[in-house]
This record gives C-alpha cells, structure tokens and sequence, in this order.
C-alpha cells in the first residue's frame, strides 16, 4: 500500500519523535536537541541526538539515521504499515485507504518540486538582468542588505505572457499548470501567472519551494492585486503553511517565542531587523492547522497585525479561530501597534526597539477579546451594554476546555460588571466659607458612635438579620438548584458577612463554573467533598422563608427566593450607600437610598406571607 507524501509529512509532524523515541531511551536535554548512549549499538558515552525541529535521530558513532517511522521499524521491528498505524493513532490521523495512484501521485509531486526550483532559479537570474531594473530599485527603496536579498531569494518575473514557458522548456505545459505557475483559462493560450513582478518563494518546513508570493512594482496599476500568491496545488495548500517557518522555528528555539504578522515583506523587515523569529500566514485569516503549527513551537504565540481597522479584524478573527482550540497553557498574545503603522513602518520610524517594546508588552487573549468587544460599538444604553455582554459570553460557549470555559466566564463577567456597574463617586468635599470668620466656618467633626449608639445600629442594619437571610439562600439555592445559574452574577459579588456561609456560597459558584449538574444531590456532594455543608434551619428560625422549607409551591418560593437574593446583595450595598450619604450630609441620597432599601425589605415581606 502507497502512502502519498502529503499524509507521511503530516504524521512526522504531529508527532513529536523525542516523546516516541523517549519510551524505551533515556534522553538528557543539551541545547536544542536530546542526548542518549545510542540503542543500537554498545557505547559509554552518549553520541546518540535527537532534534524534534529538524524530525530525524543520528547516531555519529554507528551512523544510525532515520524519523518516527524509521525508529518504529529499526528500533521496535514492526512492518512499514504498523509502524505508521500506531504512529497515526497517536497523532488522531486516520490511515488513508488503500489507493493505487498514490505512488503516481508522489512521483508527480517530486517532479513538480523539480518545476518549482527551476522557476525560482530563472526568476533569481531575472532579477539581475536590465529588464530586472525596477525590482532592484524597489529592494533598494527598503534597504534590505545584500544578506537578507539572498536568504530570501528574492527574483523578477519578466513581463512577457510566454516568458516562463520559454525558459523552462523541458517541463510538459500540464506541470507548469500544475504547479501553479502558469494560467489555462477555457480553450485560450495558457500565460504566465506572474509578470512584471517582484518574486519571493515560499518554501515548506523542510525548505523546499512550493509557491510564491509576487509584489506588482507600478504603483500606479490599480487594475491588479498588490500582492499575488500561487493557487493552492498539489505541493501548496495556503490553510496548512506559514511563510518563513523554515527559518523561524529554529530561531524560536533561542528566543522562546514565535511573532505572526500580516504579510510577507513585513516578516523580511523583521528579519533584516534583527528578528528572525517572525512568520506570516498566505493572506488569509490564521487557521486551525496553522495555529497547531505554532502551538508546537512555543505555547504563546505573538500576534503583531497592522495598527489599522483591517489589522484589528484580523486579530479578532485569529481570536475567534483560537477559542474552541485553546487547552492549559496554550493561547495566544496580541501586540497593538500604533494606529496607521505596520511592524516594517514602526522599525523604519523609530527602531527595532520599538517594535521590541511592543512585542514584550503584548496582551492576553482574554484582554484583547474584552477590549475588542467593548469598544466595537458604542455602549451608550442599557441595552448596548446587554449586547456586549451577550457577544462576550457567545465567545466563551465555544470554547471546549471546560476549566478554560469556566475562567473566561468568570473573567469576562467581572470585567463587564465593573464597565456596567461602576461604583459611584463621592461628590467633591465642599468648600469651607470664605468670608468673615464665625463659628460656621469650621467643618464639623465626624466623631465615632459611642458603644450603646453603635449596638443600636448594628441592630437598625440588621446585621443578624443579614446573617440570617444569607443562610435562608443558600438553603434555598440547594433545594431551587436552578436559580442558582440565575443568580450567578449577582451572587458572585455579594458580600457575605459570616465566613462559613461565604465559603459554601464560593463552593456552589464553583461547582456551576465547572459545569457540574446542577441537581440538589449534586450540590451537596460538592460540598461535602470541601468539608462543608448547608446551613442549620435554626440559622432562620422564626423566619418563614417558603424558599428555604420543601414542599412549598414552587413558583411562589422562587419568586420569594429572588427576591431574597436581590436583598442579600444589595443590602449591604444600600448601607454602605446610605453611611457614606450620611457622612457627606446628602440628605437626599441618603432619603432616595433608604427608600429603596425599604422598598426591597417590603417586596421580601409580601412574597413571605403570600
């Protein structure tokens, strides 16, 4: 059975060849790659390597040399085919079925490479030639040096329609079409893809050209795309590579860190700067396959679009692709560059440690989403400020990690709880008299209670009324299960008093960000597990709370136990309101907010009798 080498190089690369070959040989981490005595010969001193970026095990003392595959055969003596089917088990690859044409295939695919170097070394010497003169100019014009020119081959596509077809006379016109170099359109004369461009080749993880990307050099023809990449072929699939991985994944190994940014002369000036850690996907939105791609080499990637509008809908769609993706430790970091400038324009401005700057301050992915998410639209109603919050919580559905989903959840509720419901400002001291002095110049002091004042107020507030509501709620929240999701936001920010009914609360919370059933047996195993449990009926004796005693009418109790909730959470929050009115001597806050604190006690005391 052929196997295409589409499917091989897909495997090699979901797998990492240290954690296969690490089973059964104790690896020591030197540098880059790893070290052992090598398996297959006796030896004292370890001359065995192993490097995951390159995919391949040596040996320099019995020349030992193969990658995943070659290790599962040698090594463990299985066949070829069992080899890859337990390599592909492991990587969630499925085994293509049985086809004939794969090795026709794979022969096809190994000529069209052969058709790709021969463009790229025509398009090399095109770009020396005098009809080469404007892409000079235009390299010239950025002041890449003669290093950077080379590593990244640059060349010039003539303008002539037949040009390449001329040069390259020993491939069949079909490869050239193939290959994506040339254009068959119905039953006209096929022409050459590029012309009259500045060319750059695009080579996969092992350096081999599979396409190209093409700069036009007329500013002034608008009739065309400023920047051309090959069709998607059989060597180039735009989804599935990212320009330059060749080259930055094994500077990413010395930096720790891999930078995405839009486009591919942008990664040219950051290699010509000094970064070579840069890479760029085809012009398209980042995809699954190639966020895989950079999660392999470092856990948080640097996301470094354009300062522009354009820029920021590319990092949100990056965003958006990334959460249902996101595991532990794997997520993505967002730069924002200054409005209007890309990385190559900042550099130019003010310096390659500018952009460092921007690059060592870049933000978290749950940062950027709020932020995003908060200024798309203006927010100036209560129901533009419902939309946000509905928008951020549709984002963190998607996400599959359920302890992920849980944190976002509760960060993203916070963040928007503290836009929505900001806490008032005390108004400005007032200004002392200024005119003829008199008794009625001084501030009066604020003396502290004496002890019999403070009992007297401690029990207006009803602080241990409060105590007792609180356990009420929870009672009721563990019969009433489902108004616990209700209420979760609310509850989340109330301020309970006694420190056992506060760690309950937080443990029920808990186990509704965890996703847990939310059934009255389930509540109360969670509990049980963090040593706790619900609260004592005596904790509300003589309080007829329907919520908190079984076999009341269920509609009457929820609507008592909402009621219930709204007065634990904003109790506290009336009385501070109200102390800090008294204290100012705004009387009428003061009287506003008493009076809906009344309201409150009033609406609790209807539901409890009814």
């Amino acid at each position: 059975m052929a196997l295409s080498p589409a499917f091989l190089d897909e495997l090699r690369a979901r797998i990492s060849l240290s954690a296969v070959i690490g089973r059964t040989t104790r690896l020591t981490k030197a540098g880059h790659e790893f070290k052992a005595c090598c398996p297959f010969h006796n030896e004292k001193s370890p001359s065995f390597t192993v490097n995951d970026l390159k995919g391949f095990y040596h040996c320099f003392g019995c020349g030992a040399h193969g990658d995943a595959i070659r290790w599962m055969t040698d090594q463990r003596g299985l066949s070829f085919m069992d080899a890859v089917k337990e390599l592909a088990s492991e990587a969630g690859l499925e085994v293509p079925a049985p086809d004939p044409r794969a090795a026709q295939i794979a022969e096809k695919q190994s000529g069209l490479h052969d058709v790709m170097q021969a463009a790229q070394d025509w398009y090399r010497a095109q770009l020396e030639t005098p009809a080469g003169t404007k892409a000079r100019d235009y390299l010239n014009s950025r002041a890449f040096d003669a290093h950077t020119m080379e590593r990244f081959g640059f060349g010039f596509a003539p303008a002539g329609r037949q040009a390449l077809k001329a040069a390259l006379s020993q491939f069949d016109e079909a490869m050239l079409i193939e290959a994506g170099l040339r254009i068959a359109v119905d039953d006209k004369e096929p022409y050459d893809r590029f012309r009259d461009r500045l060319t750059m080749p695009i080579q996969d993880a092992r350096g081999r050209v599979i396409g190209f990307a093409a700069r036009i050099l007329d500013a002034d023809k608008k009739d065309a795309p400023k920047y051309l990449n090959s069709p998607d072929t059989p060597l180039f699939d735009k989804g599935r590579t990212l320009f330059n991985l060749h080259r930055a994944g094994p500077a990413s190994r010395q930096s720790g860190r891999i930078v995405v940014v839009e486009g591919q002369m942008d990664v040219v000036a950051l290699a010509a700067a000094g970064i070579a850690d840069a890479v760029a996907p085809m012009g398209t939105a980042l995809t699954e396959r190639q966020l895989e791609m950079l999660w392999r080499l470092v856990e948080a990637p640097v996301l470094c679009f354009d300062g522009d509008s354009a820029g920021q809908r590319a990092a949100m769609r990056a965003i958006t692709r990334a959460l249902p993706m996101l595991r532990p430790a794997h997520t993505l970091r967002i730069c924002r560059l200054p409005t209007g400038l890309d990385p190559d324009d900042l550099i130019r401005k003010q310096g390659v440690g500018a952009l460092e700057q921007v690059l060592a301050s870049a933000g978290s992915l749950v940062e950027t989403l709020w932020e995003n998410e908060r200024d798309a639209v203006p927010l100036s109603t209560p129901e533009d400020k419902a939309g946000l919050k509905a928008r951020l919580m549709a984002h963190v559905e998607t996400i599959a990690d359920q302890d992920i989903k849980a944190l976002y959840r509760r960060e993203l509720s916070e963040r928007f709880s503290e836009f929505a419901f900001p806490a008032r400002q005390p108004p400005p001291p007032r200004q002392p008299f200024t005119g003829r002095q008199g008794r009625f110049d001084r501030k009066p002091a604020v003396l502290p209670p004496a002890p019999e004042t403070a009992r007297r107020m401690e029990r207006a507030t009803g602080v241990g009324r409060r105590d007792g509501l609180g356990a009420a709620v929870i009672a009721g929240l563990l019969l009433y299960p489902q108004a616990l999701a209700r209420h979760a936001e609310a509850l989340a920010r109330a301020r309970i008093a006694d420190p056992e009914q506060a760690r309950v609360l937080g443990a029920m919370l808990e186990h509704l960000d965890h996703g847990e059933a939310l059934e009255t047996s389930a509540l109360v195993t969670t509990l049980a597990a963090k040593g706790l449990t619900s609260p004592s009926d005596e904790s509300f004796a003589g309080i007829p709370y329907p919520f908190a005693r079984s076999g009341a009418d269920p509609q009457s109790a929820l609507a008592s136990l909402d009621s219930a909730v709204v007065m634990l959470v904003e109790g506290p929050e009336l009385e501070a309101a109200i102390e800090a009115a008294t204290q100012r001597f705004d009387f009428e806050e003061q009287s506003r907010l008493r009076q809906r604190k009344q309201e409150l006690e009033n609406r609790l005391k209807a539901q409890n009798r009814s």
